[in-house]
């Protein structure tokens, strides 16, 4: 496996200074991968949205879910949950919050907008 260690510290550096911080890229490029090697580091929370479990927790009450964790929160495949941008950006505006998020989705107009919209660089 390639360890990738300059990619991983502009990674963490990216969540130390933002409350969101976005991977974005084509299927199968090892966004998952290294995430989960991020994570592991920070004890974070992970939901695949390709999961039916992790689709159907945060589709039930998304806001609730989401504001009841803390560290790093990974959301995968974001791009298949587009109604969570106006929740990530209420949730990252919040200043009592030690949650931080690590979004990981597919390149694409759509996703690209709904990220630049809810202040995810």
């Amino acid at each position: 496996m390639v360890q990738r260690k300059k990619l991983r510290e502009k990674i963490e550096k990216a969540i130390k200074r933002s409350v969101i911080t976005t991977i974005l890229g084509p299927r199968q490029c090892g966004k998952t991968t290294i995430s989960r090697m991020i994570g592991a580091n920070h004890h974070a929370t992970f939901f695949d949205l390709e999961d039916p479990v992790s689709f159907q927790a945060l589709k039930s009450s998304p806001e609730q879910l989401l504001s009841e964790q803390k560290g790093l929160i990974v959301l995968d495949e974001i791009q298949r949950m587009p109604e969570l941008f106006p929740i990530l950006r209420v949730l990252s505006d919040r200043t009592d919050s030690s949650a931080r998020f690590l979004l990981l989705g597919s390149s694409s107009p759509f996703l690209m907008k709904h990220v630049s919209e809810s202040l995810a660089f």
